[in-house]
């Protein structure tokens, strides 16, 4: 399940990615036709992981798989994303780690508008 669609930017410190799939009638997390915000860290998590790929590709190595450990400091402020009707933009930075064992500090706005933040902790796969 990808829920990003573009990747906007990206450095060796932060990625910032767009996406339109949460107004999908087809969303895979939608349930009774709505898409709860709690998801909103399903979309972080998978910027992460984008970061962590470009990352390790700059660099001429594949990154490891991982799994995501930890969510911390998670504030919603939206109960639903599904009518939002502006693109989703989720931003994530590195704050420390190498490899699938790193922490990220996430954003999620609509329009300059916060929907969502977080710390996420990745890693990597036994």
């Amino acid at each position: 399940m990808c829920l990003l669609d573009e990747v906007i930017q990206w450095d060796d410190a932060s990625i910032t990615c767009v996406t339109n799939t949460h107004r999908d009638l087809a969303n895979p997390l939608r349930r009774e036709g709505r898409l709860s915000a709690v998801h909103v860290f399903e979309y972080g998590a998978q910027a992460t992981a984008v970061h962590g790929g470009l990352r390790a590709r700059s660099i001429g190595e594949i990154a490891p798989p991982g799994y995501l450990a930890a969510l911390r400091d998670a504030r919603l402020h939206v109960a639903f994303l599904d009518d939002i009707t502006s693109p989703l933009h989720i931003c994530a930075n590195h704050l420390f780690g190498g490899g699938a064992n790193t922490i990220y500090e996430c954003r999620v706005f609509a329009n300059d508008v916060l929907l969502a933040t977080a710390r996420v902790t990745i890693i990597q796969r036994a």
